[in-house]
């Protein structure tokens, strides 16, 4: 199984075509996420279920989120304005009682030393960002550019591979 635990909006900031100021932003990166998940049961050979915890700063009543919680992905909100995303995540990472077996997506560097320091692997929001996104369109031709969505997707799961090795 694939485990990542997501840095909410720093991977929102990071993905084109989704932009912080949106009110909706939030939803529009959990039905992203989604759609990842399904693309990679769907996906042949992978075998693999994919399991996404993200999570947000405070915008909604904190805690789970039941509207956005589903299709395996459990979304989170921080309870409070003295509790941030941040918070949320680090406890989370130091909770885990298998930590190797998640993988981090984030681009803040205190997050990524806390998970270091818990031996769970990380990967830049914005590297995680090109794999989630779908292809985009050539305007000149109006047919599908390749994408290199598979390779990429390929890409986090040999990382995932090299860092429970360590």
């Amino acid at each position: 199984m694939i485990q990542l635990l997501i840095d909410g909006h720093n991977l929102i900031g990071q993905a084109p075509g989704l932009s912080l100021t949106d009110f909706d932003d939030e939803e529009q990166l959990v039905a992203l996420l989604r759609k990842y998940v399904a693309q990679h049961l769907r996906k042949k050979g992978s075998g693999k279920a994919v399991r996404i915890v993200v999570v947000f700063d405070s915008g909604m009543p904190g805690g789970r989120s039941q509207a956005l919680s589903g299709g395996g992905v459990e979304t989170v909100f921080a309870a409070d304005k003295h509790t941030t995303a941040d918070r949320v995540l680090i406890e989370r990472i130091r909770n885990t009682k298998r930590p190797r077996e998640w993988m981090l997506v984030s681009s803040d560097r205190s997050i990524q030393q806390e998970a270091g320091r818990y031996r769970m692997p990380t990967i830049e929001a914005a590297d995680f960002a090109r794999a989630l996104m779908p292809p985009q369109t050539s305007k000149s031709t109006a047919q599908p550019v390749e994408s290199e969505k598979p390779e990429r997707e390929d890409n986090i799961a040999e990382w995932i591979r090299i860092f429970r090795k360590q």
